[in-house]
């Protein structure tokens, strides 16, 4: 029989919690619950009012992978949804709102990716995302250099840029803005990406092709584009260990030395929430948020 759990007065339905997910650690469906109900007083504001894209692993990241972008079946009926535009058409999408719908969605197995809009207003973006994707031999140490000249060159523009592992193998930059269409975050981002390149030609690559990216870093502006979302903050990643999209301090980022200093996992997490507090709080902010120049 599946466990009932309640929360904040919701029945939950929790499956499978001794399943293995991540195979390297042994870390079970049960931790992963426990993760996300310990960390969602930091992560729901973050989901809050942006349609989630669940890139599930049922099975773990060995098993099968896929991304699921309309409400599943079966969602409970006090899950709040929208209907979101979609290139081929209006979707119906989930919205994680609250502990309840967090630890619904939790018990699906899956990685949270939220685009750079919310539904309140989704014509206008408040985030300016850029994903910086080494190349090997390249790490996450050659992506911290680059974040360091993006990081001043949007200051330059009176935009502060916040940091977090990507969970994988990179770093996402992240600032909030104001007034401006995806398309125009988009075209802005663009440009500062081809600047990078034109000012680290040896590190960094704006273009996708892979021919391009060995030894070097991608700065992926792409993903302002409204279609497209980004690793939500605090989420877990589908990988062998339970690594999570970690924020971090510039502190951090300018002393990385080995692409290990920046790797965080499950139990990191409450410890950092303990010492620094949630590092991508300012983002919430409205009064942090910039117009492009």
């Amino acid at each position: 029989m599946t466990p009932i759990t309640e929360v904040e007065g919701r029945r939950v339905a929790l499956s499978n919690l001794e399943k293995v997910l991540h195979p390297a650690t042994g870390f079970t469906k049960g931790e992963l619950l426990h993760y996300y109900a310990t960390t969602a007083e930091a992560l729901l504001p973050h989901l809050r009012d942006r349609p989630v894209s669940f890139l599930r692993y049922p099975d773990g990241p060995g098993g099968q992978v896929f991304f699921t972008k309309n409400v599943p079946p079966g969602t409970p009926d006090w899950v709040t949804t929208a209907e979101v535009r979609r290139m081929e058409g209006p979707a119906r999408m989930v919205l994680v709102q609250d502990l309840p719908s967090l630890m619904w969605a939790s018990n699906l197995v899956a990685e949270f990716h939220t685009p750079q809009w919310t539904v309140r207003v989704s014509d206008e973006a408040d985030r300016l995302v850029f994903d910086l994707d080494p190349g090997a031999p390249a790490t996450v140490v050659e992506c911290c250099e680059v974040a360091c000249w993006l990081r001043e060159r949007l200051a330059a523009d009176g935009i502060w840029a916040y940091a977090k592992t990507s969970g994988s193998k990179g770093l996402h930059l992240l600032a909030a803005v104001r007034g401006a269409s995806s398309e125009q975050v988009t075209e802005y981002a663009k440009e500062l990406a081809v600047e990078a390149e034109k000012a680290l030609p040896r590190q960094v690559v704006h273009r996708m092709t892979r021919s391009l990216r060995p030894g070097k870093v991608f700065v992926d502006w792409s993903q302002n584009a409204a279609r497209k979302t980004t690793a939500t903050p605090y989420t877990l990643r589908a990988r062998p260990e339970p690594t999570v999209s970690t924020p971090v301090t510039w502190t951090e980022v300018e002393e990385c030395a080995s692409p290990g200093h920046l790797v965080f996992r499950a139990q990191d997490i409450a410890p950092r929430l303990q010492d620094h507090g949630d590092l991508l709080a300012p983002l919430l902010d409205v009064d942090t948020a910039r117009p492009l120049p």
